[in-house]
């Protein structure tokens, strides 16, 4: 039987379908295009550019190359839940190829790709099935969570687990040792090598921020944090406690005979053709060794500013700051809020040949094309402070330091913003007015303070509601009574938990803001060194949306939920 080829048809350019649906202005074109041809660079396509560089977002950008090839895009939530019994490529060449089938319909296999120019792929999928195809068009994350979600590594880890069983009897060489030789040879052996390896891709490829492995007094407990949330994924056998340590501790190059002091270390890995760090971090605990690994996705895309959930108005008022050309504009937020990506977004915004742009980070968390970034490293004495004194001396334009952790680095920043350069950082403070509080605290003078300071953001993370099982919500009369004046009346939205978002209700973040712009009455009240609570009210004043109403506003548009918004604001009116 003759099979049909699937052969593309384009609908004229992707620039000029961009353009036409407004989700790129001809400037921004023009610069993906420059990027494209830039001699000594690889050639990636302009859409690959555009999404990189943050001027589109990837599910837009998807949709045009859908329309532009005549195919349909397809989101996570979209595919079906289960797929028949059949013979299936190899999740390998899956993950290798971004291709996932999925489901047959009228003797056609259906299949996902994220890239259907791929001739060789879709040859090869189309010869494995021998039949007719019908492709959709998805982003590589929502194919790797089908991938988990059908082939998933659940069934890996339950045939390691089951091995693991059948050695127990035979076997007592993954008892708990305290002999280093011993836990080095544990460390090695191919169950604890497998069980480590599948822990860590499954966490990758999982939207996993922070992978936890918690010994407690009969098992080893392990914990994903997904969307700021933690959920207990495995529960492991106390008998291999030693060896999945000792096995983490030696990838990060970590002193397996220390138990009783805290260590820190890193891991690199490479999944799914992604460049991963894992920060690795060891805690002694009543029950052994607590270990947590954050992951640090090298190869994640720049989230643009407007992907990150601004209102209209303070997105606008953030815009101008970053583009004001001296003085220090402050993120504050407390870990895990999204300050490092907010000031990244705004970093790639204004990147360009004209300006030097040079950061200190720990650790860098994004590796940015254009931009020198410089890595923390106290056991050689460069610090936050001894960096940034250095970095005045490279002529640049823009500084980013990760963190203000201190009245030296704080004295550094302010002088060189107060010297001709554009200073982004980061602050740990409730609100934005706090952190002028903060660095008054730290002992740094008002007038210095009022001077140098443009600006200050203060962002928290929501849950979104997963849009495959979102359906109105009923509020107690009682949080209604609190909460009433900021709805106004219109209906609110929970998520009721499917196979979608692991049955959390929740899929993806956003970002709630508020934005003060330090103007000539703050800097008066700066220096007379008036509390945060009245620099606030002024702020409120002079039109600051408050961190909360910019909660209440995405619970109006049904973005996230009123138990969202109260638990990361601590405010139920």
């Amino acid at each position: 039987m003759a099979l049909r080829t699937f052969l593309p048809k384009k609908k004229g350019r992707l620039g000029e379908i961009l353009l036409q649906r407004n989700l790129v202005t001809s400037e921004k074109l023009n610069i993906a295009l420059k990027e494209q041809s830039a001699p000594g660079r690889s050639r990636r396509r302009v859409g690959e550019i555009l999404v990189s560089l943050g001027f589109v977002s990837e599910d837009d950008m998807l949709r045009a190359v859908a329309y532009q090839l005549g195919l349909e895009f397809l989101k996570f939530f979209e595919f079906p839940k289960n797929i028949p019994e059949y013979s299936y490529p190899t999740v390998k060449f899956m993950k290798e190829y971004m291709v996932v089938p999925i489901g047959m319909e009228d003797g056609v296999m259906r299949v996902a790709m994220s890239d259907p120019l791929n001739r060789y792929a879709v040859d090869a999928i189309q010869n494995f099935f021998d039949r007719e195809l019908r492709i959709f068009i998805s982003s590589e994350k929502d194919i790797i969570e089908a991938i988990e979600q059908y082939f998933g590594t659940d069934v890996h880890m339950t045939s390691i687990m089951e091995g693991m069983r059948e050695d127990e009897v035979e076997s007592e060489a993954l008892e708990l040792h305290e002999d280093v030789h011993n836990l080095r040879n544990l460390a090695f052996e191919a169950p604890i090598v497998k069980l480590v390896n599948v822990l860590m891709t499954r966490a990758v490829e999982g939207r996993v921020s922070d992978i936890h492995i918690e010994p407690f007094e009969n098992n080893v407990k392990v914990r994903y944090r997904i969307d700021g949330a933690l959920g207990e994924v495995e529960s492991l056998p106390k008998r291999i406690q030693a060896a999945v340590i000792s096995r983490i501790k030696i990838m990060s190059r970590l002193n397996i005979a220390e138990v009783r002091l805290p260590q820190d270390g890193r891991i690199k890995l490479r999944v799914s053709g992604r460049e991963i760090d894992l920060r690795v971090s060891t805690m002694p605990t009543v029950y052994g060794e607590s270990i947590v690994m954050r992951i640090l996705d090298r190869g994640a895309s720049l989230i643009g500013l407007e992907q990150l959930g601004f209102p209209e108005k303070t997105l606008d008022d953030f815009k101008r700051l970053i583009t004001t050309p001296y003085g220090m504009l402050l993120v504050t937020g407390p870990t895990g809020s999204g300050k490092t990506t907010t000031l990244y977004a705004a970093l790639s915004r204004i990147n360009s040949s004209d300006k030097k742009i040079i950061t200190i980070e720990d650790p860098i968390e994004y590796q940015t094309e254009g931009i020198n970034q410089i890595q923390v490293n106290p056991k050689i004495g460069l610090s936050f402070a001894t960096g940034l004194r250095h970095i005045v001396r490279q002529d640049p334009d823009i500084i980013m330091v990760g963190e203000i952790r201190d009245i030296e680095t704080a004295d550094i920043a302010i002088h060189s913003a107060l010297t001709g350069h554009l200073v982004f950082s980061t602050l740990h403070t409730n609100d934005a007015p706090g952190a002028v509080t903060r660095l008054l605290d730290m002992g740094i003078e008002g007038f210095l303070v009022s001077s140098s300071m443009i600006g200050v953001l203060a962002q928290r993370l929501v849950r979104m509601i997963c849009p495959a099982c979102k359906e109105k919500d009923d509020i107690p009369a009682q949080v209604m009574e609190r909460i009433g004046p900021n709805i106004g009346g219109v209906p609110v939205y929970h998520g009721t938990g499917c196979a979608n978002c692991r049955n959390t209700g929740y899929k993806g973040r956003t970002g709630i803001f508020e934005l003060m712009t330090v103007d000539e009455e703050t800097r008066r009240m700066i220096l007379d060194k008036v509390s945060s609570d009245i620099i606030r009210k002024k702020a409120v004043s002079a039109g600051m949306q408050t961190l909360a109403e910019c909660g209440w506003q995405k619970v109006r548009e049904g973005v996230t939920t009123v138990e969202e918004v109260m638990r990361v604001t601590q405010e139920g009116g």
